[in-house]
């Protein structure tokens, strides 16, 4: 047995209309209250802008409009979380971030060819957590293209 089917996972909550994701914590650098973003001409639609975040410029993306989802005004309950990809830090803005969950990797099933109008490249896995919710696990390697990851780059720059 690997030890990585005996491992547990720890995820950062957050939910996007009355779906609930989430993104390894250790991807996960800081968790903001949205600030305007500074909007980039020619940028992809699903990008607000771009925002200082300590002392560094980095793209915020609407990941309702980059999951194809009609879009929702920012609340209260908003939230940008700040990921690492890679090399390429960027913003997510979501309705709320919520919780830190840990749980069995043993809980994590494939997930079907679509989830949610998702297409199955951005989901790494649905989990089944203890107290009987779903929780689409997203693969940020994948919600962002190699396109994406470029055009993205370059509106730092």
């Amino acid at each position: 047995m690997e030890n990585d089917e005996m491992g547990t996972q720890k995820v950062i909550l957050f939910a996007l209309g009355e779906n609930t994701y989430g993104v390894p914590i250790d991807q996960v650098v800081s968790i903001v209250r949205p600030e305007s973003a500074t909007r980039v001409p020619d940028a992809p639609d699903f990008v607000e802008g771009v925002m200082n975040f300590r002392g560094s410029i980095i793209p915020v993306i609407n990941v309702r409009k980059r999951f194809g989802m009609e879009t929702a005004g920012a609340t209260k309950d908003s939230r940008v979380i700040v990921v690492t990809s890679g090399d390429l830090t960027v913003g997510m803005l979501v309705d709320t971030a919520r919780e830190v969950v840990e749980f069995g990797t043993r809980q994590i099933e494939q997930a079907p060819d679509i989830v949610g109008g998702l297409d199955a490249a951005f989901i790494r896995g649905i989990a089944s957590l203890d107290d009987d919710r779903l929780l689409i696990l997203l693969n940020l390697e994948k919600v962002l293209s190699d396109q994406d990851v470029h055009d993205l780059k370059s509106l730092k720059d």
